[in-house]
């Protein structure tokens, strides 16, 4: 059976002659895309701005809440859950203490994202210190516990009955965005071979309920290890964005990890396009086929109004997004020349359900943010 798309460039009326540059005047351009960022895409140019509501009902609505306010001290395989569907769930939690017990997620890949804090992590495979925005992949099934310096939150991403992957970099080359060589992984080192002995328990994760596993030795005991398969560590100040100074490029362009049913991208500090007829915010755009969630993690977003570090945004498939009308003028008048903002989005293909956790803390007043004024 053919799996083609049905593929038929056409133009027609008033039209840009490169996407997301040189509209026609007074134009606003919205882009409907299929498979993310990758598959067929149209380009219409309305005389209106896309978001310019006025009224917005029902649950679909841009949505936005206070994440790190969500956070509790908790085992890191119960911390407060944010988001989910069957193969992406989103929690973050508070670690103030030593971990006097181990952790095992065997419902698949998680990936930490170190929002603040700092510390020592140690695992199956060894440890290593950690800071504030590393990412910490820890492969299904590893062992590990966190003693923190400084009190740390995390956003925990998981991937169920899935696994982390890096994305396929294609003509940019293997070394682009971040060299692998930059991905850290545990030592067996003095600080692992110093670890308290006795009598150890294992919080074990799996279908999202928590069997504790007892032992009179410290389970963490390795004396070597080697192959392909181990936890690694990148931190946001390690990867070097792809951009253009003509044309900008999709977030797609910024994914970090992919795994079977949704993608993570990091936003880092780049140079914002200098092109006189380049957009200089994301485009307005109607990709039907994800939902996106952003963490924000520090800095000042630029295609956002009134969203500060440690809160999430989520933008459900089914209606246009892009930036708020304060960003969208800016960009207009080049304004800003750098981005400051760091940020995690994670683009979903199945819908994620927000948990009443997050819904406590939801800010509802965020859809009207979107308003023209």
């Amino acid at each position: 059976m053919s799996r083609n798309w049905i593929e038929f460039p056409r133009i027609e009326g008033k039209t840009s002659r490169q996407a997301h540059a040189d509209l026609p005047e007074g134009a606003f351009e919205r882009e409907i895309g299929r498979d993310g960022f990758f598959g067929p895409a149209a380009h219409l140019y309305h005389r209106h701005a896309p978001t310019g509501w006025t009224s917005f009902e029902g649950g679909l609505r841009p949505r936005a809440f206070d994440a790190k306010a969500a956070a509790k001290e908790s085992s890191p395989l119960e911390g407060a859950m944010l988001l989910q569907n069957a193969n992406c769930a989103v929690s973050i939690w508070l670690c103030k203490a030593t971990m006097d017990y181990l952790v095992r997620d065997a419902d698949g890949d998680l990936l930490l994202f170190m929002h603040e804090g700092a510390g020592e992590l140690f695992c199956d495979f060894g440890h290593f210190s950690y800071r504030d925005g590393d990412y910490i992949l820890l492969p299904r099934g590893t062992m590990w516990r966190l003693e923190p310096a400084k009190p740390t939150t995390a956003l925990s991403i998981e991937a169920r009955n899935g696994a982390f992957k890096l994305p396929d970099r294609g003509l940019l080359g293997e070394h682009a965005q971040f060299d692998p060589a930059a991905l850290d992984t545990p030592k067996l080192d003095e600080a692992f071979g110093g670890q308290r002995e006795g009598n150890w328990s294992v919080k074990v994760k799996r279908r999202d309920r928590i069997s504790t596993i007892g032992y009179p030795f410290n389970p963490l005991d390795a004396v070597g290890w080697k192959g392909n398969l181990a936890p690694v560590k990148l931190n946001w100040r390690d990867i070097r964005p792809v951009m253009s100074h003509r044309y900008h490029l999709p977030p797609s362009v910024h994914s970090t990890f992919v795994a079977d049913r949704f993608v993570v991208c990091t936003f880092v500090p780049r140079p914002i396009e200098s092109d006189p007829g380049a957009m200089k915010v994301p485009f307005f755009h109607s990709n039907d086929d994800f939902d996106e969630m952003i963490f924000y993690h520090a800095g000042d977003f630029f295609s956002r109004d009134n969203i500060k570090p440690g809160m999430v945004t989520l933008h459900p498939s089914g209606f246009t997004h892009g930036p708020h009308p304060k960003a969208f003028a800016a960009g207009a008048k080049a304004a800003k020349t750098m981005t400051d903002e760091v940020a995690v989005m994670i683009d979903a293909r199945d819908a994620l359900d927000m948990t009443p956790g997050a819904e406590a803390q939801e800010d509802r007043n965020y859809v009207n943010s979107w308003q023209t004024k």
